[in-house]
């Protein structure tokens, strides 16, 4: 099929993966209410256009945490992703180091830190879950330090998985031991190319980061199963402070909603937080990224920096959400759909498509630099 959008990655990665790992990447909580209301909030946002003003010289590029880079945009931490292509993590950092955005690898990926490190020629970030062995967590963080990863993103929006109805269905959740296994292969047989690319050439197919307290298990299992009984419910601001104890970098505190949680992480010492409600992951029903973003940008000034993400589905999404309030905007699904269509390939293709669409809406929105980007791009009031 011909790929000219980000939705257009997403019909290829579904023709392309196991109905599984599909159902993982596109699938949200519950009902998915919040899920849908990340797009269509996000898309509803009106832009302001403006004209005959000299765009002849755009810049994209912009400084995060101190770091020069090509567009505002991360690659946010996505769970598995080295499933969606032969050792999918590494291709992802590849096609980040290319474009000069940076990656994350998250906790559950398939990938390692050394592993990412290996085939990176530039640091990344590191995303962090709190989980229950604390001298397990020090020993990543650790691994992170060695690595040289330039950021932690410290996910605080799970201390409990979301009840995910499609993982569910699917067969990657709530169908442990020999009956999970059978519905799994039975899809990965309908899949010959993924089965023979990933599946066999692949190996292994374990969560990397957390294998030495996996005792063996490759906790794919029962993923989310796995998670409920290794996450630690009992998280508090307290851990937030042990973790900048034991992190001398950056800090990124990703799943705030709302403005009190924004001024509490700055108070605890974090470096940027990330506005997000887990790609609609978890609870359902709270409000969209777009619509949460701009009191939280508003409450935290220039404390913190301020990320964004969900709902984004093209380059004038990333112009949204730093109109509304965001310094950089973190891509999930959008990666992770060009990578399951066609590995480093098609993440290279989707960031070269967002950096087109981001020109063209400071383009027509008379503007020729990231910074420039703010609620006067908006054509309509803020409700």
């Amino acid at each position: 099929m011909i790929i000219a959008s980000i939705p257009d990655f997403r019909e290829a990665a579904r023709r392309r993966l196991p109905h599984f790992l599909f159902e993982y990447i596109d699938g949200g909580s519950y009902a998915e209410v919040t899920l849908g209301r990340n797009i269509t909030d996000l898309a509803a946002i009106a832009l302001r256009q403006r004209v005959l003003r000299d765009i002849s010289r755009i810049d994209t590029s912009t400084e995060l945490f101190g770091v020069k880079q090509a567009l505002p945009v991360v690659l946010a931490p996505i769970g598995l992703a080295g499933l969606n292509a032969r050792r999918g993590e590494v291709q992802a950092v590849r096609a980040a180091n290319a474009a000069n955005v940076p990656f994350t690898l998250s906790t559950v990926g398939v990938c390692p830190i050394a592993e990412v490190a290996a085939a990176s020629d530039r640091p990344f970030w590191f995303q962090l879950y709190m989980i229950r062995d604390r001298a397990f967590m020090k020993d990543l963080l650790a691994q992170a330090r060695a690595a040289g990863c330039s950021a932690l993103v410290f996910t605080v929006d799970l201390p409990v998985p979301g009840s995910r109805y499609r993982d569910i269905r699917s067969g990657l959740s709530g169908a442990p031991g020999f009956a999970g296994d059978v519905r799994r292969l039975a899809q990965v047989a309908m899949r010959p190319d993924w089965a023979w690319d990933v599946g066999l050439l692949g190996r292994p197919h374990h969560l990397g980061n957390v294998a030495p307290v996996l005792k063996g298990k490759t906790g794919l299992s029962d993923f989310l199963a796995w998670m409920g009984r290794n996450f630690d419910p009992a998280i508090n601001w307290a851990d937030l402070a042990w973790i900048r104890s034991e992190w001398d970098g950056p800090l990124i505190v990703k799943g705030i909603l709302d403005p009190d949680d924004a001024r509490q992480a700055a108070d605890h010492g974090a470096d940027g937080i990330v506005v997000s409600n887990h790609g609609g992951r978890q609870l359902d029903g709270v409000l969209s990224s777009a619509r949460a973003l701009p009191p939280i940008a508003d409450a935290v000034g220039d404390r913190v920096t301020v990320l964004a993400d969900g709902g984004v589905r093209s380059g004038l999404d990333v112009a949204r959400l730093l109109a509304l309030g965001a310094r950089g905007v973190m891509l999930g699904r959008a990666w992770a759909f060009a990578l399951g269509a066609d590995g480093e390939a098609g993440v290279t293709k989707m960031l070269k498509l967002i950096a087109a669409e981001l020109r063209v809406a400071m383009a027509l929105g008379g503007v020729t630099r990231i910074d420039q980007i703010d609620r006067s791009m908006l054509a309509l009031p803020l409700d």
